[in-house]
């Protein structure tokens, strides 16, 4: 099979995916700085990841601010404003590309593939992406809460096929399988194939509606695989 297109998933695929023990101790120390019950906010937090992917907090202190109203608290904007602070800079300090991310993003730049990007995430995330190595090489990225529709709406796939001139059949897709991503490619006409990192410590990954463990198609384990894919040297793990 040619593909034409790369399109990738961010979290858990270019980029390791957050400590859920880091990320939860974070959430606590937010909590304490607007003064609710710790296990309340994370709880609520955690409950609130659709309305922050699908932008309807477009930020991070509307979001912070509706979590207290649930709880009936009415915390100092300077509270809100340094919980918000903490997060970004937990956030913009913990994400980190994959070691092979930039050197196989740059192979298949320079090859003449074009290269997607589709993440289901909050509307701080594009902005903290810029400063990722390999970002310059991504011809379309479609971020969930700036675009309104989220992984596995086939929309969202169409859309990026669309945005990069391209049928969803010419584009091969990976990601981690949170979310139904492969098979929400799969609807669109895509050719999904599942990376699952051997190295990952799943006990500390949080994971939303994944298929990784039913996923019954192709599967590689690094990034680097993708450039056999492309290639047609060898196929993928089944």
């Amino acid at each position: 099979m040619e593909y034409t297109a790369v399109i990738f998933d961010l979290f858990g695929t270019l980029i390791n995916k957050l400590s859920l023990r880091e990320h939860t101790g974070l959430l606590r120390q937010m909590a304490s700085i607007v003064s609710v019950p710790s296990d309340d906010f994370v709880r609520l937090w955690f409950g609130t990841f659709n309305e922050r992917s699908l932008g309807v907090f477009q930020s991070l202190e509307s979001n912070i601010e509706y979590i207290c109203q649930q709880l009936r608290v009415h915390p100092e904007d300077t509270k809100v404003t340094l919980a918000s602070q903490i997060n970004l800079d937990y956030t913009a300090r913990s994400i980190k590309p994959r070691t092979d991310a930039t050197e196989v993003l740059s192979y298949l730049k320079s090859h003449g593939y074009k290269i997607g990007l589709i993440s289901n995430c909050s509307a701080s995330i594009p902005n903290i992406l810029k400063n990722m190595p390999f970002a310059q090489m991504i011809d379309v990225a479609l971020f969930s809460s700036l675009v309104g529709m989220q992984k596995p709406d086939p929309r969202i796939y169409r859309l990026i096929a669309k945005q990069l001139a391209l049928k969803p059949e010419d584009c091969l897709y990976i990601g981690d399988g949170d979310e139904h991503e492969l098979t929400g490619a799969a609807q669109a006409g895509m050719h999904p194939v599942l990376i699952c990192d051997p190295c990952e410590d799943g006990a500390d990954v949080h994971r939303v509606d994944s298929e990784a463990k039913q996923w019954n198609g192709p599967v590689i384990s690094s990034l680097t695989e993708v450039l056999k894919l492309v290639s047609g040297d060898c196929a993928p793990i089944i």
